[in-house]
C-alpha cells in the first residue's frame, strides 16, 4: 500500500511575493511512497489570494482505479481549506481527467480548442 506525505520544498511554490502584504502564498506538496520509498503519485498546489491553484496531480498507471487520485486529491484540498482557501481552480487536458476532476465537484469554467491540436484544455473551478 502507497504512503502519503507532505513534502515542503521551495520548487512547489513559483509564485513570487510581488508586493510584501498584497500576496500570501502558501506552497503544498504531497507524495504519495510506495512501501519501498519509491515516489509513485504526487499534487503540487498553491493558494494565494484564498484560491488553491490544483498545478499538479499524478500518479503511476498501474495505481489508477485504486483511490490514490482521489485521496491525493482531497487530502490537497483539506489542507488548503484548512489554511484558508475558498476555492480551487486547475487546468487539464481532454486526454488526461477531466472527468476525475468532474466526479470530484469542479465545473468547467472555460476551453480552449486544439491545444495541442486535436484536443482541448479544460479550466475548471470549485468552492471548497
Amino acid at each position: 500500500m502507497a504512503e502519503l506525505t507532505s513534502q515542503k520544498k521551495a520548487a512547489c511554490c513559483l509564485v513570487e511575493n510581488f508586493s510584501r502584504n498584497a500576496c500570501r502564498t502558501h506552497c503544498l506538496c504531497f507524495v504519495l511512497h510506495a512501501p519501498d520509498q519509491e515516489i509513485v503519485g504526487g499534487v503540487i498546489g498553491e493558494i494565494y489570494w484564498d484560491w488553491y491553484y490544483l498545478d499538479l496531480l499524478w500518479g503511476k498507471d498501474e495505481l489508477r482505479g485504486r483511490g490514490y487520485g482521489h485521496r491525493l486529491l482531497t487530502h490537497a484540498e483539506g489542507e488548503a481549506r484548512q489554511r484558508g482557501a475558498k476555492n480551487v481552480y486547475l487546468d487539464t487536458f481532454s486526454f488526461q481527467a477531466p472527468d476525475f476532476y468532474e466526479q470530484h465537484g469542479n465545473q468547467v469554467f472555460g476551453e480552449l480548442q486544439n491545444l495541442p491540436p486535436g484536443y482541448q484544455r479544460w479550466f475548471l473551478t470549485k468552492q471548497l
